[in-house]
């Protein structure tokens, strides 16, 4: 068991500075530019789309999410916050959340990374690089998203299912957090617009500042149109079925209106007041 934990460590390792090392060289301060944003952006929505696409596999094993069943003796929670800190512990000794698109959604406690950091760029102002609005992520899509497009039923599969969870949490916690680095390159772009709402501390006025209706318009159906392409059940014959999708299309696009678009928002404003401290 210790040679298998060390093992699934290096391989972590690798993989995570690998793609940290890429991210670095590709993204330094001076090359982050709201079109390279928007790029990442969208790439991420395909990795969302995905990971509830692989989730909407299981049926809602609500046992896994269960306060009261102390499934892991020693442990007092949920099964799936056991799985998730333990992951995440892992993966934290790989070095993930060196990374700065990464936030943990247990951060207590975390262990050091074992592995050399790659050293980034700090695009990120200090004052705001820290925000983490995890526990919303969490509630949101545990109480009010999973019951849209997963099934009722206990299949027992709950490492898997909970594996599946954690996909789907850290891609959406990556791309609301994305929102950091959307408020900096605006900030930079434009400071003179943004410094007098930030020195009033005036949250309603970055929020008219920030908001595009018609971007957001236009991220809504996209997001929807992937979810129709990705998800349909495609024969050996090329035929499709356009009638049943792995994930409905609308539960996305609401996904984005509802939750991805105003917490990503709620992201940038708070990154902005915190801007010229």
């Amino acid at each position: 068991m210790a040679f298998l934990h060390v093992l699934i460590l290096v391989i972590l390792s690798l993989n995570i500075y690998k793609n940290n090392k890429a991210m670095a060289e590709g993204s330094s301060g001076s090359e982050f530019t709201l079109d390279s944003i928007r790029k990442s952006l969208i790439r991420q929505e395909d990795t969302i789309v995905f990971c509830l696409m692989e989730r909407a596999r299981f049926p809602m094993n609500s046992a896994l999410y269960n306060q009261s069943l102390d499934l892991v003796p020693g442990f007092s929670g949920p099964l799936v916050d056991f799985i998730v800190q333990e992951t995440e512990a892992v993966q934290a000794k790989a070095g993930r959340y060196v990374n700065p698109e990464e936030n943990p959604f247990f951060p207590d406690n975390l262990p050091p990374s074992l592995v050399p950091n790659y050293n980034y760029s700090q695009v990120l102002h200090p004052g705001g690089a820290s925000i983490n609005i995890n526990k919303a992520i969490w509630d949101m899509y545990l109480n009010q998203l999973l019951p849209l497009f997963v099934v009722a039923g206990d299949d027992g599969n709950y490492a898997s299912t909970a594996a599946s969870d954690l996909s789907c949490l850290q891609a959406l916690s990556r791309r609301i957090h994305y929102g950091k680095f959307v408020a900096e390159i605006k900030f930079r772009d434009a400071p003179h617009d943004y410094e007098p709402p930030i020195r009033a501390k005036d949250a309603d006025e970055l929020m008219k500042l920030l908001t595009d209706e018609r971007v957001e318009k236009m991220v809504k159906k996209r997001v929807e149109k992937k979810a129709i392409v990705f998800g349909q059940d495609v024969s050996g014959s090329n035929n499709t079925d356009s009638k049943h999708y792995k994930v409905d299309p609308s539960v996305v696009a609401r996904l984005y209106d509802e939750w991805v678009i105003p917490l990503t928002k709620r992201v940038e404003v708070e990154y902005l007041i915190r801007r010229l401290n």
